[in-house]
């Protein structure tokens, strides 16, 4: 019995000399299944803040409103944290399902150049957008600001941003959205799409302003390595770089976060 010709194998049998079209990527998963990651997600935003909120009125801020409690930083960082959690472990228990591995299908293999060179191209994208960041009308104050009102909020805001935060966005963004469009709709809009929802995520944080422009930017630069090297990995460094310069930056500019009030000076 003779097996059916592959559709993606890059030449036809019956039709002998004739390639057929390879997709850039072929991922083991669908794009519902990252329709139905992005809904868990969803829900996870609206159940897990209330399994944290509700004891912690209950127990830690009895005279504060739910709804005050969910705007102290510490809160919600623990919440963001959770969320993550719930959301890693939906995507590792899909892919080992799907295949036995969970790093090899998502392409986080780690560059075989020096990693410093992806960090340095991250820190060079962040100075770049700099530049362009003072020539845009952006609201000296933004939601994330708030997570920036002591030394003890800063830092672990600054230690998030570097480890946990990059790693999930580029789990999500690089490792699984940016695949299932490359294959369904090529490479250029694949980066302009996955580039687009990126920035969409950044939006309540930064009161959709022109902020959005710059991550935007850095959402489509951050494919285009995905899409280059291969590698999730290698843009999961540009990212590292690119979050861990602006938190050197702060660092210095207030003096060890002693002295945050000079960011809205």
């Amino acid at each position: 019995m003779s097996s059916l010709p592959n559709p993606f194998s890059g030449a036809d049998p019956a039709f002998p000399g004739m390639d057929v079209p390879t997709p850039p990527e072929d991922p083991l998963w669908s794009g519902w299944d990252v329709v139905g990651i992005t809904a868990v997600t969803v829900v996870s935003l609206i159940v897990i803040p209330l399994l944290v909120v509700v004891p912690a009125h209950l127990l830690v801020y009895p005279k504060l409103s739910l709804m005050d409690i969910m705007q102290i930083p510490d809160v919600v960082l623990l919440v963001q944290l959770l969320v993550y959690w719930a959301v890693f472990g939906l995507i590792y228990f899909l892919l080992k399902g799907r295949s036995g591995a969970f790093w090899k299908p998502l392409r986080w293999n780690w560059p075989t150049r020096s990693w410093a060179a992806f960090l340095t191209l991250g820190a060079l994208l962040y100075l770049a957008l700099m530049g362009l960041g003072q020539l845009l009308p952006i609201p000296k104050q933004l939601p994330i600001d708030r997570f920036f009102q002591n030394a003890r909020e800063a830092t672990l805001m600054s230690l998030l941003s570097v480890t946990l935060a990059p790693f999930m966005e580029e789990l999500f963004f690089r490792g699984l959205l940016y695949p299932v469009l490359a294959r369904r709709m090529g490479i250029r809009l694949a980066v302009l799409l996955t580039g687009a929802a990126f920035g969409l995520l950044h939006g309540a944080q930064l009161k959709y302003s022109w902020a959005l422009l710059i991550i935007f930017l850095v959402g489509i630069a951050l494919t285009l390595v995905r899409a280059v090297t291969k590698s999730v990995a290698a843009s999961f460094l540009v990212h590292v770089g690119y979050n861990g310069t602006l938190s050197t930056l702060l660092f210095v500019a207030t003096s060890g976060f002693r002295h945050l009030q000079k960011l809205n000076s």
